[in-house]
């Protein structure tokens, strides 16, 4: 079912932010952008990358004062983990880490510019199924793929505005979708649940949804209309 997702009650940890831990796997552009809203919202935020948190500490101060550079492992342990590396670097993530946390996956499949990578070639899965499949035992959710990252600070809207931006997300553990939506409406934009993971299909790369801005109720007809080519995959 398609609808605008549903959040955890007070009791969540998630209904504050101040106590909840956002994790970082990356610091590029995404990844700070991220951080930097993130923190907007209240958030505690930890970034991490394949170097040292020594070696980012200067980086993160300067580009996203107020989170914290930590060591990947630690990233990991967040209550909430964003993965915001090149999608070709997927295996240098430490299953292990990430196994039964909340993660999504704001990754996206660039050929042109990344080169063409065999393992989403060759495989008729979505690229966060394939992520997911390695790291086995994470929760993974596929959202914040579809706004550009400089998009992501500035389009951000209180809830109830009729123009607000939403955004997608898909994934195949309920509760980890519904953490997620928390997040997403924290962050300033509407959130709606495309279906299970395999449903991000619609909002990938080269898509309507991806190309474009869309109201909950737009993004809710595009993902029904492109709902049969996604079954048919």
């Amino acid at each position: 079912m398609i609808c605008r997702a549903s959040y955890f009650d007070g009791s969540s940890a998630m209904s504050s932010p101040h106590a909840t831990t956002i994790g970082i796997l990356g610091a590029g552009r995404v990844g700070t952008a991220l951080a930097r809203q993130a923190m907007k919202a209240g958030y505690r935020v930890r970034i991490a990358t394949t170097q040292s948190a020594a070696d980012n500490a200067l980086l993160v101060e300067i580009v996203t004062p107020g989170a914290v550079a930590v060591q990947a492992s630690e990233a990991a342990a967040s209550d909430l983990v964003v993965l915001a590396i090149p999608l070709h670097k997927y295996r240098t993530l430490n299953p292990l880490d990430l196994t039964g946390r909340i993660v999504i996956d704001a990754m996206n499949y660039w050929a042109p510019v990344d080169g063409v990578f065999d393992d989403f070639e060759s495989d008729s899965r979505t690229t966060s199924e394939v992520v997911e499949s390695f790291l086995t035992g994470a929760r993974v959710v596929k959202s914040l793929n579809h706004i550009g990252y400089h998009e992501l600070e500035e389009d951000d809207k209180p809830a109830g505005d009729a123009s607000r931006r939403a955004l997608a997300l898909a994934g195949d553990d309920a509760a980890a979708k519904s953490f997620v939506s928390h997040f997403i409406d924290r962050l300033g934009y509407d959130a709606v649940d495309a279906g299970p993971l395999a449903a991000g299909r619609s909002f990938q790369p080269a898509t309507e949804i991806f190309t474009g801005s869309h109201t909950a109720n737009q993004l809710v007809a595009l993902i029904q209309k492109d709902r049969p080519l996604a079954d048919a995959a």
